[in-house]
């Protein structure tokens, strides 16, 4: 069966609205099953965790159905590999804190320039008061391609941690990740791979990206404001010992949340994994399974819809698409209008009723490699609920201001 755009985007309230939608990459909005998945934790009462009572009882399970849930969205080995948080920018300095332990002068560490500034400051800063050195690997500004020899060439023998993104959330460029991560390992280097913007646009298999750890947020992929941190395997949790307070739980992966977890959120969460297995009819099997198809729907949905997005911003002579990479790419475009602030054509398109960002998107390596400035660009970013009719009035849009 083809994929059913209008079925998927009628599960949404949102998009009721009759605006096209094309901020995907800045997050998502949820469908219904995800409205009433909180609602429901909320209305039926429930309480801590550690409790004799159903209410109890019942946040203890939701929060293994959402580790559940996450590790089945990213092939992880266990529900034991996946930490919770309020966003990945908050997980991934509390892994910081815990993988910086150690690191003196002379030690090195390796992250790019293409990142999202959430996979670049925390080592960063982390690395400055160790007397640790940094290395950046660039990206071509022509294409926004990360090659993987960039990165590989700084990798040696004294390269304690490897940062890299599986997907821009500037330029969508897609870098090999397995092959960094390959060499960060034979160096007995750990990776951190940042997949916010990878994971709505792929199947994800941990293992074959070979990341250690990686990052996505649900908000990212119809769920709630809320992150995790998924491990290669439970050994990874088991080897490291974060800051907690002494009452905490000490077993993996709880001793890395810090405080009460929100249980509403965590139940958006499980709804949001099921939402994503079920979005292609013809998926059948166990969750994993109706995961991979209907990933690949999207992915095949998505490209379709990329496809003339590209065509259609190259057919504009007043427009200027900034970094087209050849190879693989999630469905983001970045440009400009020469002439025109970022915000005002954001403007503009706004009061067509078309949703789109501006500004830096928090790249900031990204915007300044490829000489934007404070100001960044304009960034139109497709998902599973974009359809043609979105994309055609973003261009219609744009061709009212040559």
């Amino acid at each position: 069966m083809a994929f059913d755009v209008e079925k998927v985007r009628a599960q949404y309230p949102a998009l009721s609205d009759g605006r096209s939608w094309l901020d995907a990459a800045g997050g998502t909005q949820v469908p219904q099953a995800v409205i009433d998945a909180v609602s429901d934790v909320l209305r039926r009462g429930v309480s801590n965790v550690g409790g004799t009572f159903e209410s109890s009882e019942r946040a203890g399970a939701v929060v293994a159905e959402a580790r559940s849930a996450v590790a089945d969205l990213t092939g992880a080995p266990a529900p034991e590999c996946v930490v919770f948080g309020p966003s990945m920018t908050a997980l991934t300095y509390r892994f910081a804190g815990v993988l910086a332990a150690g690191w003196q002068p002379g030690d090195e560490v390796v992250v790019t320039k293409l990142d999202h500034d959430s996979n670049v400051r925390p080592w960063v800063q982390h690395a400055q008061r160790a007397g640790a050195t940094v290395r950046f690997a660039e990206f071509d500004p022509a294409t926004g391609e990360l090659p993987a020899e960039r990165v590989v060439e700084l990798i040696g023998e004294r390269t304690r941690l490897v940062a890299v993104t599986a997907a821009s959330n500037l330029l969508g460029s897609i870098p090999d990740v397995a092959a960094i991560t390959r060499r960060a390992r034979e160096a007995g280097a750990i990776s951190y791979v940042d997949g916010v913007q990878h994971c709505p646009h792929a199947e994800v298999r941990v293992a074959e990206l070979g990341a250690d750890f990686y990052a996505t947020s649900a908000y990212k992929w119809a769920g709630p404001h809320l992150a995790a941190v998924v491990a290669a395997d439970p050994w990874s949790l088991e080897m490291l010992n974060p800051d907690k307070l002494l009452p905490a739980p000490d077993e993996i992966p709880a001793r890395f949340e810090l405080g009460t977890a929100s249980f509403e959120a965590l139940a958006g969460v499980t709804a949001a994994v099921e939402h994503l297995a079920d979005l292609d009819p013809a998926a059948t099997g166990d969750r994993r399974e109706r995961l991979g198809t209907s990933r690949r729907a999207v992915v095949a949905h998505e490209e379709e819809l990329a496809s003339t997005l590209f065509g259609g911003l190259a057919e504009l002579p007043h427009v200027r698409r900034i970094g087209a990479p050849s190879g693989k790419c999630t469905p983001i475009a970045l440009f400009s209008v020469p002439g025109r602030s970022p915000q005002a054509v954001a403007e503009f398109l706004g009061e067509r009723g078309v949703n789109v960002s501006f500004g830096h998107a928090y790249a900031w390596e990204a915007v300044d490699a490829l000489g934007l400035g404070k100001e960044g660009a304009v960034r139109a970013a497709l998902c599973h609920y974009t359809e043609a009719g979105d994309v055609r009035r973003l261009l219609g849009a744009l061709a009212e201001l040559a």
